[in-house]
């Protein structure tokens, strides 16, 4: 059975997005050389990302651009040759390579993609999909980054979850730029 992990970027009051919805805050600190060492590295592991419409429409504005094979030759050409899933009703294709899009509802379409045989998958950002799939018990590792800013308001990755599942911790690193990186299991 393929594992499903998912990654993303946390404020220290629960945020994955601030109140107009943006991620800037999130590359504040980011030239921070360990850091960027780390998310380098844990960006080109193996397996399939998996996107909503507007982290997809996000990143594939980005990493196949000059811009973006500018800024991190290395990891572009791995964001852009790894194999992709976009969940969206409303776009019409998904141009970026190695793009599967998929118009089905997201916990039955991962929840049947993780029975079939295939690499694992990680969710990033994306917080519909991860509402999603945890409250339909998919997640096999939630990956957080604790930034160390407090946003006030925002969105949650888990609003209208009922559940409280446990979570045991599996391993975690403090960053000398205040970060803390956090990784649990169902547990």
């Amino acid at each position: 059975m393929r594992r499903l992990a998912m990654f993303n970027n946390i404020s220290l009051d629960g945020y994955f997005v601030d109140g107009q919805g943006d991620m800037g805050w999130a590359r504040i600190g980011s030239d921070d050389l360990e850091f960027a060492e780390f998310s380098t590295g844990n960006a080109k592991g193996e397996g399939v990302l998996v996107f909503g419409r507007v982290t997809y429409e996000m990143m594939a504005a980005f990493w196949p651009t000059p811009a973006g094979m500018q800024a991190m030759p290395e990891l572009a050409t791995h964001m852009n040759a790894i194999p992709k899933i976009a969940f969206s009703k409303t776009l019409e294709k998904a141009a970026w390579t190695n793009t599967v899009l998929i118009k089905e509802d997201p916990a039955v379409a991962l929840a049947r993609i993780k029975r079939e045989e295939g690499a694992n998958m990680t969710i990033l950002g994306s917080g519909t999909i991860v509402a999603q799939a945890a409250a339909a018990g998919l997640i096999d590792e939630y990956q957080f980054v604790v930034n160390p800013v407090i946003l006030g308001s925002g969105r949650s990755l888990f609003e209208g979850i009922a559940a409280r599942p446990p979570l045991k911790l599996l391993r975690s690193r403090i960053f000398k730029n205040g970060r803390t990186f956090l990784a649990y299991a169902p547990g």
